[in-house]
This record gives C-alpha cells, structure tokens and sequence, in this order.
C-alpha cells in the first residue's frame, strides 16, 4: 500500500491527498503540499461520506454504490473516492480550482482506487 496516494501529487492544482479510514476519520496515508489542513479535512469528509451511505441505504439503492463525490468550492475542488474493495476506506483529494483539469483528478483517483487491493 505504500506511496499510494503519493501519485496523486503530479495532477495539476494538487494541494493535499489522503488515504482515510470513514469509520474513525482516521488517515492511513497522506500527502500534502503546503500548508493545507489534511487530518482535519480528511475528518471532517468522513462525515461527508458517511452521510451518503446511509441514505444510500435509506432509500435502499441495493447493490448500488459511489463512483466518487466532489465538492465544487469557490477555490478548490474535494474529490471523495471510496475503495470498491472497502467503502469504508476512500482516497482524499484537494485540488486548486484555478488550475486543476477535474476529468484528470477523476481517472487517476480512480487508477490508484483500482491498484489497492484490500484494506
């Protein structure tokens, strides 16, 4: 599992990356490129996440499950992916909004989502 997320940081805009466990918000790996907050956020998004699986499970999506979910901010784009091995554990990322390409983000989150085998 080592350096995982570590690919991350060649996206344009990169600013912080986090391999984060939902169930306790807990980071198992990260990455960040200034100053960013990362162990907050990475809490703070686990929130994000599991509030959507529960009302996943509200309205009985059945075998469905999340791609990804972003947060379009003013500045920034947050882009949550959780594991299709584990959806309790996702990948973290902050991009800068100014120069991120978002569809870039998207494939190369969901190529290191792909790599990770099992947590």
């Amino acid at each position: 599992m080592a350096a995982t997320v570590e690919a991350l940081k060649k996206l344009d805009g990169f600013i912080a990356a986090a391999l984060v466990d939902s169930s306790s918000g807990m980071m198992l790996e990260s990455i960040v490129v200034g100053s960013f907050p990362i162990e907050i956020a990475a809490a703070a998004n686990t929130e994000v996440l599991q509030t959507k699986l529960k009302a996943m499970d509200a309205i009985d999506l059945g075998d469905d499950h999340i791609e990804d979910i972003l947060i379009s901010l003013g500045t920034q784009y947050h882009l949550l992916r959780p594991l299709s091995s584990n959806r309790e554990i996702f990948i973290y990322v902050a991009l800068d909004r100014s120069r991120a390409n978002l569809a870039m983000a998207r494939l190369e989150t969901k190529k290191i989502e792909a790599s990770i085998k099992r947590i």
